[in-house]
């Protein structure tokens, strides 16, 4: 299993001092974790898009193109790209651009965001959210697949044999699906053969084994190889010296994160409670010691038939720089080889 870092380019107010971390700053530190990834030998590296004030990821090939002219060997990809409020036609060319920069690193996963903002501001209806996805993938998937491209669609201008440059360093740019809990989403992915990547930020990991397994049965009715069929996992989480230091080293930010998202969708008040119920050994978030996480890891890629990628997102709020870099070099160092060894 490959194990690497997601990260949303949160902004950072230090919890030490209370001061806010300008977002010129906040990029530096977040190019010198990316750095770091590479160092200690993570996998790989990506960067989420959003439309927010609280996050600086709005332009996520740029960051990863940034961190692939100081990294060697790690694969750098969006996590998620929102395809939907995009020109597949721009996505190919800037993550082939990148792929061209980093000497053939790039990972590309697409999917729709689990926020809304983007819609409004490109001028898209939200009552077209999953038709303007199932069309946006198709003529992904055909730039892939032909430089030049004859297609048509509701949501953009047709193509009729109109060229898409540059090419990628790779044979074929990987292009991974990324999902919720849709079981139409995890149904498609297999139908067409695509890598699925479940982002997972609640509840309990096992639950969603019938959807792998209903993607790995598409897949196989739709005569993909499995190998095709590769299933990674996108998970909040952190690892400290502890599990009691990783825990009260991420809940701050935890907390100021999704009491935000609560009151603007509704939903009842975030509690420590809650935190250290989702932190366990069945809940959602891959939170604690070294050998907590990796055994966590391993158990957790058994109940769901075999995983092959995993990545942990470690934005917060308030989290220091040093504590994730911290963070960072544990996971690379001691994560990661222990899973391999596994």
């Amino acid at each position: 299993m490959h194990i690497g870092v997601d990260s949303f380019v949160a902004a950072v107010t230090d919890p030490t001092t209370g001061e806010a971390v300008g977002p010129q700053q906040r990029m530096a530190h977040l190019l010198e974790e990316i750095a770091l990834a590479d160092q200690v030998g993570l996998y790989s590296f990506g960067i989420g898009e959003h439309h927010r004030p609280e996050y600086y990821d709005s332009a996520p090939a740029i960051i990863l193109a940034a961190a692939a002219a100081r990294t060697e060997r790690i694969r750098l990809g969006s996590a998620v790209t929102v395809l939907s409020a995009a020109d597949p036609v721009r996505v190919f060319q800037q993550f082939a651009t990148l792929d061209l920069i980093s000497g053939g690193r790039t990972d590309l996963v697409v999917g729709r965001g689990s926020f809304t903002e983007a819609f409004p501001l490109f001028g898209l209806e939200l009552a077209d959210y999953d038709s303007l996805f199932t069309e946006k993938l198709e003529l992904l998937l055909q730039i892939r697949e032909s430089e030049k491209v004859t297609w048509s669609g509701r949501h953009r201008p047709a193509l009729t044999g109109q060229g898409v440059y540059p090419r990628p360093a790779q044979e074929q740019l990987p292009i991974w699906v990324g999902v919720g809990g849709s079981p139409e989403s995890f149904a498609r992915a297999g139908l067409l053969g695509l890598p699925l990547m479940v982002a997972i930020i609640g509840g309990e990991p096992r639950q969603f084994a019938p959807l792998i397994d209903l993607y790995r049965r598409a897949g196989a009715q739709a005569g993909h190889a499995p190998e095709k069929l590769q299933v990674g996992l996108h998970v909040f989480g952190y690892v400290g010296e502890s599990t009691e230091a990783a825990s009260d080293t991420i809940y701050p930010g935890w907390h100021e994160m999704f009491t935000k998202v609560s009151r603007e969708r509704g939903f009842r008040q975030p509690t420590r409670a809650q935190f250290d119920a989702t932190s366990g050994p069945d809940g959602a978030f891959f939170m604690g010691s070294p050998r907590t996480v990796a055994e966590k890891i391993r158990r957790i890629s058994d109940q769901l038939g075999g995983v092959d990628r995993l990545s942990i997102q470690m934005t917060n709020p308030r989290l220091a720089h040093a504590d994730l870099l911290r963070g960072i070099e544990l996971l690379g160092t001691e994560v990661a080889p222990a899973v391999a060894d596994a």
